[in-house]
């Protein structure tokens, strides 16, 4: 099965795109999270037929038909990609057979964003990633992006179509931090920041998240808040005790640009660090 995904994080993407820069294991782990919430669905393109893998019963995991899945043999399991022989499937990366699909790219504006392709192995335990720097520009009339990445190739087309009429960039954007961090009862994460909207780096002026979406097996803190396009800010997440004090998160700050896009709504994924 694979997979495109896009992240909208534009401060993160920025980092990793910058020359040089070696990104934390937390900004990589940051980055598949965005990923993962960023996912391009198969089923997200009108007319693009989505099957279930063959290999795959319902109640697993890989029982789904958002991803894609390369072709069967004989209706029983999926051992080639696309139309190549039994037993040929082959790539690498100088080559190999290609396989190409449609993504609807989201009315998201960017001069440079990461578009993600994800190939999970049948017969290894062993995931393929790869990705491409491309430029979104939201006016429905971008050629096909084509990408290339272990040793597979896919088409990438705007907005699936290419016929969408242009959006109306939105001036302010309700943006929700999501925070997974593991609490105690009495305590309480605040997100900390250099714009006046989070504290300007005061935790007691700072806004507290909520864990109405805290469970046993999803510790997830989250905060919304409106913004205008175009707002660039650093900021930190804080754990505040019954007793008051307060306890940072690790360096360095991170950062974070809303993008003038047609999207009204985006979500910021990240763990404790």
């Amino acid at each position: 099965m694979f997979s495109y995904r896009i992240c909208q994080d534009q401060g993160l993407v920025d980092k990793l795109l910058t020359p040089g820069y070696l990104p934390t294991e937390d900004e990589k782990q940051a980055a598949e999270d965005c990923f993962e919430a960023g996912t391009l669905s198969c089923t997200g393109v009108d007319g693009q037929e989505c099957n279930y893998s063959p290999d795959c019963q319902l109640g697993q995991a890989c029982w789904r038909n958002d991803w894609f899945t390369c072709n069967a043999f004989d209706g029983t399991k999926c051992q080639g990609v696309d139309n190549s022989a039994l037993n040929s499937c082959y790539t690498s990366i100088a080559g190999g057979y290609t396989v190409t699909k449609k993504i609807k790219i989201p009315e998201y504006v960017s001069n440079h964003t990461l578009l993600s392709f994800k190939w999970n192995s049948f017969q290894t335990p062993q995931i393929y990633l790869s990705c491409a720097d491309i430029a979104i520009t939201g006016d429905g009339q971008t050629p096909p992006t084509t990408t290339s990445g272990s040793g597979t190739t896919s088409t990438a087309a705007g907005s699936g179509t290419g016929t969408s009429p242009p959006c109306t960039v939105a001036k302010t954007v309700a943006v929700t931090f999501n925070q997974i961090v593991t609490t105690s009862v009495g305590q309480t994460i605040k997100i900390v920041g250099s714009i006046p909207e989070l504290g300007s780096w005061n935790p007691t002026s700072a806004p507290a998240l909520s864990a109405s979406g805290y469970t046993s097996s999803n510790h997830l803190w989250s905060y919304t808040l409106q913004l205008a396009a175009g707002t660039t800010f650093e900021y930190k997440f804080v754990t505040v005790e019954s007793s008051g004090s307060v306890s940072w998160e690790s360096d360095p700050n991170r950062s974070y640009m809303v993008a003038s896009t047609c999207n009204t709504e985006v979500t910021v994924t990240s763990t404790w660090r």
